[in-house]
């Protein structure tokens, strides 16, 4: 009996955690691989042909690797912390988001945006920090709230209003993109937590009409006052964006010209691309071609065949991650879950959206995929939440087989 006893306290002392989603990893890990590889060839054209990066074909690869380095460390360590202890500390995160995205506003503009920190030669951007956070403290505060969140005095308009502080603080940059992408995953994470259909509705034409009237506003002030060459760039900037996807040759040398470029390489890979590494439109045609516009490059080099491959496996990650949320039996788990996997579908889809005409260009990155430091190491570390989740998710099933092994081992020890 000593020895069952010894079996038994052996096998209730196993992790109570389960194993993370061997197919969400996966995905993950090939989709920063895939993004490694387009990331090289989108870019090892021009800073060969460039002496501003040493003429080195690999510059922009090997940062990025350190980034996939960072991620994926980050990742890891992000995955075996119990995802319940982030409802502890979305209050300091959240903190930290408007304190850099206060500070945000004091940097240098970079491409018409104050919207990075420069440290050591690193660009940080605190928006992309502030999607996850945003996400963060929904969560919480709608777990909290409960049935109080369809109390539109008491429940829902507290909410809107931190959401309306984060997307104001980041359309001052200006960032238009971001903005909407953090809005509507906003919107997503408190229609899964249970608001009034009809408090969502009414906060969209209220938003629709506040943009309005400000936008209206301001076009008055800038028609009655005198314009700075900067002011009036940033306007004329705006409007090329608007003219460009209703009629992009209308200004083809000017406002429409990147989407042109774009919608060329995508015509230009036709059924089967043009092969890897040899797309013309990268070469100097588009702006950008590793961040903004690398779905483009992605259409020119493996046509449309090789595009619906790797939307298919994207669609398929983003349907396992939204599972992994759905089985998670903690409300706040959901949420989370919800709310990562629909930030990466809602921005993939501006990205492509944009890329394809589909809807204006508002330069945002393609995640995984995209070059960029913030916002690689910042869906890692959403991802490395998702895995935690998983494990919590696989945990009931573990358990349960656990206690039925150790039963039967000691009703025949008993024997």
């Amino acid at each position: 009996m000593n020895t069952v006893k010894g079996k038994t306290k052996q096998k209730t002392s196993l992790p109570k955690r389960g194993t993370p989603d061997f197919q969400l990893l996966i995905l993950t890990l090939l989709l920063v691989g895939f993004g490694l590889v387009m990331v090289f060839s989108s870019s090892s054209s021009l800073t060969l042909a460039s002496e501003k990066f040493g003429n080195d074909p690999l510059y922009f690869l090997k940062n990025q690797i350190q980034w996939v380095v960072v991620g994926s460390v980050v990742m890891f360590t992000v995955m075996n912390i119990h995802y319940s202890k982030f409802k502890k500390w979305y209050a300091p995160i959240f903190l930290l988001t408007l304190v850099l995205l206060l500070l945000v506003a004091f940097s240098e503009r970079t491409n018409g945006a104050k919207s990075w920190f420069n440290i050591g030669g690193l660009g940080i951007q605190p928006t992309e920090l502030a999607k996850i956070s945003i996400i963060l403290y929904l969560s919480a505060l709608i777990t909290k709230k409960g049935e109080r969140l369809r109390d539109f005095r008491t429940g829902y308009i507290p909410v809107m209003v931190i959401v309306g502080i984060v997307a104001g603080l980041i359309m001052m940059q200006p960032d238009l993109g971001s903005c909407l992408i953090l809005v509507a995953t906003s919107g997503l994470v408190i229609y899964a937590g249970g608001a009034s259909m009809k408090h969502i509705l009414a906060s969209i034409a209220l938003l629709v009409l506040g943009v309005g009237i400000v936008m209206g506003a301001k076009t008055a002030i800038d028609f009655l006052s005198p314009q700075t060459a900067t002011v009036a760039a940033d306007n004329n900037y705006k409007m090329d964006r608007i003219t460009a996807f209703l009629d992009p040759f209308q200004d083809a040398e000017d406002g429409g010209y990147n989407i042109i470029q774009s919608l060329t390489a995508l015509g230009e890979g036709g059924t089967s691309g043009a092969g890897f590494g040899q797309s013309i439109q990268k070469l100097h045609y588009l702006p950008y071609p590793y961040t903004d516009f690398i779905f483009a490059v992605i259409g020119e080099e493996l046509g449309f065949i090789g595009t619906a491959v790797f939307l298919l496996v994207y669609l398929y990650f983003i349907w396992r991650g939204i599972l992994i949320a759905l089985r998670c039996t903690d409300p706040f788990g959901t949420l989370v879950g919800v709310g990562v996997m629909g930030l990466i579908a809602i921005q993939a889809f501006v990205n492509i959206g944009g890329v394809t005409k589909t809807i204006p260009l508002t330069g945002v990155t393609l995640p995984f995929i995209s070059y960029g430091g913030s916002s690689l190491v910042v869906t890692m570390f959403c991802m490395g939440i998702m895995l935690s989740i998983s494990r919590e998710t696989n945990r009931p099933a573990k358990e349960e087989v656990t206690k039925s092994v150790t039963t039967v081992r000691q009703v025949r020890a008993s024997r």
